[in-house]
């Protein structure tokens, strides 16, 4: 017994004013009602006694005791399979909206039509009023765009495209084939994407990195706006590839020379040094010195009583370049001229 939906090979028997009439190798013979034909493309060839044709079944019984089957959803049905295709591999395509409306994107798939839901759709921003909306959406008519297929059912002439997973998935893919490119120590061009306060994410070409909020100066950040902005183009080293957990460690401090090392010669312990107080914790005190480098205050009543921006002369008590670690006296609070010579000197 035929079933709604099955395609069949026949040949065409006989035609009138109603249509065409099939020989399907059952004990009915199939129907094709007119308006099906009109639905073919113009450049579909002329139809004949004779010609071999695919129908689907549409309705295996009319009132009339009819076949009725349609040789357009017969042709669809090759697209409704290359649709299903792409859904049970999970694969992307690129398709071209040619229709806008309140809901989404209208984009053609071979001969039949999917629609991308707004709420699927990367570049439309959320909140706007339905004017605005619609204005975003018909700016996006006409734009090749990644799609993947999330929903076929061919009964219900139903199609549904989601362009965010397609982004998605390229970027998971992108950031799959970065990593297994990647070689830490070597340097890589970037744009900052993103500041957040533990650092910058910073796309390498496909994948994003992250930049350490420790790994972004020499000197003690407070926020990562001190130091980048977001679309800034950066030059940064590659200091860990994780693959198993997808992750970049990038650094921008380990391109510029290191303050640390470049102080070795002048901060020996019991030389004097200037700087001004940059951080005061009740519990710790933190100079910048006029090498570039931050050192901690042994605490005692007068440095406790030091507030932020205060000018001081100390002498240096311990000092290991490597661990980056500088331990410092008060010897006592500088005028701001003072500051100004000990500074210029210093440089």
């Amino acid at each position: 017994m035929p079933r709604r939906g099955d395609v069949l090979d026949g040949v065409v028997i006989g035609r009138d004013h109603n249509g065409l009439v099939l020989d399907l190798g059952l004990k009915w013979d199939g129907v094709v009602p007119l308006q099906d034909i009109n639905n073919l493309p113009p450049t579909e060839p002329a139809l004949k006694i004779g010609s071999r044709v695919k129908a689907m079944i549409v309705n295996p019984v009319d009132p009339d005791g009819n076949l009725i089957v349609s040789l357009a959803l017969a042709r669809e049905s090759d697209d409704w399979q290359a649709a299903q295709k792409l859904l049970d591999s999970d694969s992307v395509f690129e398709g071209v909206p040619c229709a806008a409306n309140r809901g989404g994107l209208v984009v053609p798939f071979g001969r039949i039509r999917g629609f991308a839901p707004a709420s699927h759709l990367a570049d439309l921003p959320r909140g706007l009023d339905e004017e605005a909306r619609m204005d975003q959406l018909r700016r996006l008519v006409g734009q090749s765009r990644p799609f993947k297929v999330i929903e076929v059912d061919p009964q219900r002439q139903r199609l549904v495209l989601s362009e965010r997973k397609a982004i998605r998935q390229w970027r998971q893919q992108r950031k799959a084939d970065v990593l297994a490119s990647l070689r830490e120590g070597e340097t890589r061009k970037g744009v900052v994407t993103s500041l957040r306060e533990f650092g910058a994410f910073v796309d390498i070409g496909g994948a994003d990195g992250l930049i350490h909020i420790s790994e972004l100066a020499w000197r003690r950040v407070e926020d990562p706006g001190e130091v980048l902005q977001i679309g800034q183009e950066v030059d940064t080293l590659v200091v860990r590839v994780d693959p198993q957990a997808n992750r970049i460690g990038l650094s921008l401090k380990r391109l510029q020379p290191n303050p640390w090392m470049q102080a070795a010669d002048s901060l020996q312990v019991g030389s004097t040094v200037t700087g001004e107080v940059v951080r005061s914790t009740g519990t710790s005190v933190h100079v910048h010195t006029e090498h570039g480098v931050e050192g901690k205050l042994q605490l005692s009543d007068d440095v406790r009583m030091l507030t932020v921006g205060t000018r001081v002369k100390t002498s240096v008590v311990t000092f290991d370049a490597p661990a980056e670690h500088l331990e410092l006296a008060l010897v006592g609070e500088l005028e701001p001229a003072g500051w100004a010579e000990s500074s210029t000197e210093g440089r």
